[in-house]
């Protein structure tokens, strides 16, 4: 797995690969992860990657050509081309499915973009998929693409110290993560609910999938229609949604 990144701010990407649990994927070797900062590739003396946009308006916007060399240079030193990426706010909304998708290949070329935007001739030439993190604006493509990364990361073989971990995360089964609780037992007047405690284990698998529920479906509602859509509810989960919908007031658990 490796992720070529083009930047103009590599210094914002280098840290990521040094902290938190991912560290070992990228001190093993298993993901590789190297930047490219399209100011390298500049012809002329002041190493101009930008200009203003044709049309008018505020802004400059991000050269072709310096990079094309860019990326023509980052797609060399790779064993496999893999995707190109731009972080885009038209781009396909980051989520679990996308990242598992990614997650199987043998990562991607991220291209991240600065001021508004990168001339769309780049684009349309090279860029094989547009991501976005949200519906919001940010500065440049560095954080979307450390976001892309470190989900990615995350889910090779051996990067977690559990290799279940990922599987009960928010949005692996298409629903909310349930809550978690650790030590201490007693926290004031907040106790860990009792179930946690029991050592029934069928049964703390179901108050977490109650609890997965009710916060799906207080939360992100939208959550529990794609996962009805995709056939992931249970009769019993069917029957707690129903029986909360009719009820319309809080649960205790």
């Amino acid at each position: 797995m490796r992720f070529d990144v083009l930047t103009l701010f590599p210094e914002l990407i280098a840290p990521f690969t040094q902290q938190g649990i991912t560290r070992r994927a990228f001190a093993s070797g298993q993901v590789q992860l190297q930047c490219w900062n399209p100011r390298d590739h500049a012809e002329d003396n002041y190493r101009r990657v930008d200009d203003r946009c044709y049309g008018g308006g505020p802004g400059m916007v991000m050269l072709v050509e310096p990079l094309e060399r860019c990326l023509a240079a980052a797609q060399a030193a790779r064993a496999a081309c893999g995707p190109v990426i731009h972080f885009s706010p038209a781009g396909r909304p980051l989520n679990q499915a996308l990242v598992q998708e990614l997650a199987q290949g043998e990562g991607a070329v991220l291209v991240c973009g600065r001021y508004e935007g990168i001339d769309q001739r780049f684009i349309d030439r090279h860029v094989d998929l547009e991501v976005s993190l949200g519906d919001f604006v940010l500065s440049g493509g560095e954080l979307p693409a450390l976001a892309l990364i470190d989900a990615i990361t995350r889910l090779q073989p051996g990067v977690l110290g559990d290799a279940a971990s990922h599987e009960q995360d928010s949005f692996s089964d298409g629903l909310l993560d349930c809550p978690h609780y650790s030590r201490p037992e007693q926290l004031g007047d907040d106790a860990v609910p009792a179930v946690l405690l029991s050592g029934h284990h069928e049964q703390i698998r179901q108050w977490r999938r109650e609890r997965s529920l009710w916060l799906s479906w207080t939360r992100r509602p939208d959550l529990i229609e794609a996962a009805r859509q995709a056939g992931r509810l249970s009769r019993r989960d069917e029957q707690l949604l129903a029986g909360w919908q009719a009820a319309q007031q809080p649960q205790v658990f």
